[in-house]
């Protein structure tokens, strides 16, 4: 028996609950395409964006810690990994478009630059008179404009709602500007899911990474609620940490926070009047959420890792280095565009040269930066 899409749209109507987005109601794509056979257009979307570039760069961007680091922490694309992981589970357990949310999650990242938020800070600064620059936004040109895969159209020509889950992405540290994408309304509750899925991944990841580098101590965490909670409820006292318990831990915290938010989320949804997708996006307060008592200790465990894990002096260091490396790429690469490649300089017609480089900087991973740093200023490195 073939499921072909026909079939696939229909067993969206048999298992989606009311306010989940139905594939077959998309507003489409922005160049006419013949959908495919046996696939939704949001799981299209899905394999379109696992099949690019900028996916693969991933693997090689920051998380936290740069790549050369170590083989067991988080990549960008480890992390975007288990951001779509947690999303879809949320999704299902709510009836929400498991599909969707996946593709939102997988592209969530995209336009991230090499070495994490440094590098973002570091390009925002640069490009501060030409539009600044916005991982959300790098994230929705690479999908509209900047990834060439196709003869007919620039971009993956992804469904209207991927790419306003994308740009409509937000976290406590990451405005959305939706200005094209009915910026008066909130987006899909599949574009809303992505955001704590994100949130959660990178809180309860950092936090196991911290501890696997050392540079947080579990004596540290004492008297951090959400510590002394997980303790409780693993029945442990602290002593004899190792390997293990830091599993138990973290995955415990994953399993309570992603448990706190559906179920909060469903609360909110049942004591509400929505009734369907366009009431989702309609209804004046946001739908996904955590309860009032796990927002705050999770504000709390945040505010932690800013400062024993992001603030860390070797976690510093490199970011300072990162800003500095790509600083002085983007100097030279104004001052002489000769040195860009071939292709990009061909771009000068179609766009401004500081937003040239700043694509071709963003698009960079960790170690092709590092590799380009040295060709342009070590005299020994060859070009």
């Amino acid at each position: 028996m073939l499921y072909t899409r026909d079939m696939l749209e229909k067993f969206e109507d048999q298992t989606l609950a009311p306010y989940g987005f139905r594939s077959r109601d998309s507003r489409g794509r922005v160049y006419l395409q013949e959908e495919a056979d046996y696939r939704t257009c949001f799981q299209r979307d899905r394999d379109r964006i696992l099949h690019t570039t900028p996916f693969r760069r991933l693997e090689y961007k920051t998380q936290v810690f740069v790549n050369y680091e170590g083989d067991y922490y988080r990549t960008r694309l480890t992390h975007t990994l288990e951001v779509a992981q947690i999303g879809r589970t949320m999704a299902r357990a709510l009836g929400a478009n498991e599909d969707l949310v996946e593709a939102i999650c997988l592209a969530h990242d995209l336009g991230h630059p090499p070495f994490g938020h440094s590098g973002e800070v570091a390009l925002n600064r640069l490009l501060a008179d030409a539009g600044g620059f916005d991982h959300n936004k790098q994230s929705l040109r690479i999908v509209e404009t900047l990834e060439c895969r196709y003869p007919d159209f620039p971009g993956l020509n992804l469904t209207w709602e991927v790419r306003e889950g994308i740009v409509k992405h937000e976290t406590e540290y990451d405005a959305a500007d939706a200005s094209r994408f009915d910026p008066a309304l909130r987006g899909t509750l599949e574009a809303q899911l992505a955001n704590p899925a994100d949130e959660l991944a990178y809180t309860a990841h950092d936090l196991d990474d911290g501890l696997r580098s050392g540079l947080i101590q579990p004596a540290d965490l004492d008297g951090v609620a959400w510590w002394e909670r997980l303790k409780e409820s693993l029945g442990w006292d602290g002593a004899g940490f190792n390997r293990l318990w830091r599993h138990r831990l973290v995955r415990r915290l994953l399993g309570l926070l992603i448990t706190d938010a559906i179920e909060e989320t469903a609360r909110r949804i049942q004591t509400s009047d929505v009734a369907s997708a366009a009431d989702v996006r309609a209804w004046p307060e946001k739908l996904v959420a955590a309860t009032p008592e796990v927002a705050a200790m999770t504000r709390e465990l945040k505010k932690f890792l800013y400062a024993h894990l992001y603030c860390h002096p070797r976690v510093m260091r490199m970011q300072t280095k990162a800003e500095r490396i790509l600083t002085a790429l983007f100097d030279a690469y104004v001052a002489e565009p000769r040195q860009l490649p071939q292709e990009e300089q061909a771009k000068l017609d179609t766009r401004s040269l500081p937003r040239i480089v700043c694509d071709y900087i963003a698009g960079m991973t960790d170690r092709y930066a590092l590799e380009e740093y040295a060709k342009m200023f070590d005299p020994f490195e060859r070009v």
